[in-house]
């Protein structure tokens, strides 16, 4: 249910100001807009100024006179504005044997017609801009001051790497590193290629070279790749009728010690557990920071107790503040950045060097982690909310049919011929594209659930 309730807040606030951008500037323009639509397919609900508030479909003869309808519609994964005079979503074209009317699309100038179909694009940078400017203003930018590395675990994958507990990592593909956010972001910049990394152990240098196929963008970003130190593993939540449950435990306990071994991550936990199967271990936990509770859990034959855990740092770490200007600068920083990383992450897609769902995620993976990222604060929703702002706003420009880029290309060649393509060429473009789309909305949902 947490998953519904943030995916529909999320996609409700980054549609709504794509669309409000298409809106907006079609007004300003002196364009007229029959239909304001959060939402795709029958229309649930919604208000006019003619009908006044209504539920379900409005009648199929009725002149809206011009009067918007601002609607909800039925599946949650999009929505859209019905400009008059142009061919979009809704695939009317009742329009195409009548002469152009001074109010619709088709009549405007091409200026006006580009500025309408990338006010959506633009709309979402401002909020992404918007939402990075105020997080670095009010809290600046916490910084881990560490690139030493926690516990390895024989069977996890920085241990397939080479890497073993307490290396410092010195620099990645000849790039020195100072803190986690530089090792992160280097790591991910490398994804798709092998990875040569340079690290101190036991007061040496040696160099490792990491296969490409070990590592993708989210063990990399979920920090389940390289384990940090300085952490306590805590409970997130407790499966219903495990025999975490059973013994005692409840969400918000720190782990101590298991077996009576002192324990200091998730992955030590995980380690322990999974190879005393069958045995009644020993657990010393640390309840509302104050209280320690000794219980005993018999992980069983699948060697897990049922529990969600994740690992709070408590080792250094610096603030870096910015000034209101300086927080602006770093917001179009950090946007330039993250926007080059996602164009290098689809040529790894392309190229075949990075898996498609490493890559992309649908309606099942944003729930997810809106959920996740709402659990940890709101600054960590609203940095998520930019992300996919950001996200929405590359991915639109793109000049595939349906999206804002597909329908930029054809105004482009329509401004550059000096008239317009026929109606029936530009619904078979739109038909075309709309079936692919759904094709691949089709397969990242898939995905999406098969990864889970």
């Amino acid at each position: 249910m947490d998953y519904i309730i943030y995916f529909v807040i999320t996609i409700g606030i980054l549609v709504f100001v794509h669309e409000f951008g298409h809106f907006a500037a079609a007004k300003l323009c002196k364009m007229r807009v029959d239909v304001f639509a959060l939402g795709m397919g029958k229309r649930l609900f919604g208000w006019n100024k003619l009908t006044g508030f209504t539920f379900g479909n409005l009648p199929k003869d009725l002149d809206l006179e011009g009067h918007t309808d601002y609607r909800v519609s039925m599946l949650p994964l999009g929505g859209y504005v019905k400009i008059a005079g142009m061919v979009d979503e809704s695939f009317d074209t009742k329009f195409a044997d009548e002469e152009p009317k001074p109010y619709e699309f088709r009549a405007k100038p091409t200026y006006q017609k580009l500025f309408v179909i990338t006010a959506g694009v633009l709309m979402n940078l401002l909020l992404t801009i918007v939402i990075f400017w105020g997080i670095n203003a009010y809290t600046g930018k916490q910084i881990i001051k560490t690139t030493e590395i926690g516990f390895v675990a024989d069977t996890s994958l920085a241990a397939q790497a080479g890497f073993q507990t307490g290396d410092k990592i010195l620099e990645v593909n000849g790039h020195k590193v100072k803190n986690w956010h530089d090792l992160t972001l280097s790591f991910i910049e490398g994804i798709g290629s092998n990875i040569q990394v340079k690290v101190l152990r036991n007061g040496e240098e040696t160099t490792l070279n990491i296969p490409s196929k070990l590592i993708s963008e989210k063990i990399v970003k979920e920090n389940t790749f390289l384990p940090l130190p300085y952490t306590k593993p805590f409970v997130q939540d407790v499966v219903e009728n495990s025999p975490a449950e059973k013994s005692g435990i409840k969400a918000g306990d720190v782990f101590l010690s298991i077996n009576n071994i002192p324990i200091k991550n998730s992955q030590e936990v995980i380690h322990i557990i999974s190879s005393h199967k069958n045995q009644e271990i020993p657990v010393k936990l640390l309840r509302n920071e104050k209280d320690t509770v000794q219980v005993s859990v018999n992980p069983g034959e699948t060697g897990k107790i049922g529990v969600y855990i994740a690992d709070i740092y408590t080792g250094p770490v610096e603030s870096d503040s910015y000034s209101f200007s300086e927080s602006f600068v770093k917001a179009l920083s950090d946007i330039g950045r993250y926007t080059a990383l996602t164009f290098s992450m689809v040529s790894n897609v392309i190229h075949g060097d990075v898996e498609f769902n490493q890559a992309f995620g649908g309606p099942v993976k944003i729930a997810k982690f809106a959920a996740k990222s709402a659990d940890s604060g709101m600054m960590s929703f609203l940095f998520f909310l930019a992300m996919l702002s950001l996200s929405l706003a590359i991915i639109n420009i793109m000049p595939f049919p349906v999206l804002d880029g597909g329908h930029f290309v054809i105004i482009l060649i329509e401004g550059i011929l000096g008239k317009e393509l026929p109606v029936k060429v530009k619904i078979a473009i739109q038909n075309t594209g709309f079936v692919i789309l759904l094709m691949l909305m089709a397969y990242i949902i898939y995905s999406d659930i098969i990864s889970l």
